[in-house]
């Protein structure tokens, strides 16, 4: 399945970005750029990124067009054709950033998202990325090989885990870190299992029929092994980064770390 945008996080503090218009939505526009820290500038100065809040349809294409011409990436408002890049609703639990876009089709949809997720994700989620990377260090000392490494945390954050990131109630998951590595609650050597291979029969074209051990299994994987018949949907389901492997029977030598196969019946 192709992605209709690739979503990035650019960092603009002291940057220049253009910003053409007036009223409403070039105000809102100047103020996200504010907290990002970019320089707004006009037409005529050097940038990589422009947004145009024109309402003029004339005025504003050809803004957009000269601007294009001069290989400057442009968000156009309220024109998502003549758009290069989106700005998607933001949850800002520094230094966590969940972004929802919608590719510039429905921005009520994204800003309904927006609001869900602002009382789903805790104030503390920013402390808790902080303490985490903090602990790397300790964690790669207890956890030399990656593959460990990265099952033991996902372990630690799944519902439920010793660092759940959702959890609400008692102490906060962010001062339970040092806590959890000290104890070995969810970080314990010999809990994190070695070279694994779970074999998923998929009844299903759907990625939303995965149950919720399969969709995990999926998501931590280093490696899937698919029959040729497997959709990309599914596929898609897995990290960007776990290799994709197309074989006709269950892998004899699947390799280290977590490795899945997918088979299609019914």
């Amino acid at each position: 399945m192709t992605l209709h945008s690739l979503p990035l996080f650019v960092r603009l503090a002291g940057r220049p970005v253009i910003l053409l218009g007036e009223g409403e939505a070039a105000d809102a526009k100047r103020r996200l750029l504010d907290r990002a820290g970019a320089v707004v500038v006009g037409e005529d100065a050097q940038a990589a990124l422009a947004i145009v809040a024109i309402d003029d349809e004339d005025t504003a294409v050809a803004a957009v067009m000269r601007l294009k011409a001069r290989g400057v990436l442009v968000n156009a408002v309220d024109r998502p054709a003549l758009c290069d890049f989106t700005v998607p609703a933001i949850v800002d639990r520094a230094p966590v950033l969940v972004a929802i876009g919608t590719g510039g089709v429905s921005a009520g949809l994204a800003a309904a998202l927006r609001q869900r997720l602002e009382a789903l994700l805790p104030t503390e989620l920013g402390a808790l990325a902080t303490a985490l990377q903090a602990a790397r260090g300790a964690l790669r000392e207890r956890y030399p090989e990656a593959a460990k490494r990265r099952r033991a945390i996902a372990d630690a954050l799944r519902e439920g885990g010793s660092l759940d990131p959702l959890r609400h109630a008692g102490l906060g998951p962010a001062s339970m870190v040092p806590q959890a590595l000290s104890l070995g609650e969810g970080w314990t050597p010999d809990q994190v299992r070695g070279d694994e291979l779970k074999q998923i029969i998929l009844v299903s074209f759907d990625p939303d029929d995965l149950t919720l051990r399969q969709a995990r299994a999926l998501a931590s994987a280093d490696r899937v092994y698919h029959r040729a018949d497997v959709p990309t949907a599914i596929l898609d389901r897995a990290r960007a980064d776990a290799a994709r492997i197309v074989c006709a029977q269950t892998p004899v030598h699947p390799g280290t770390g977590l490795s899945v196969y997918l088979e299609m019946r019914g």
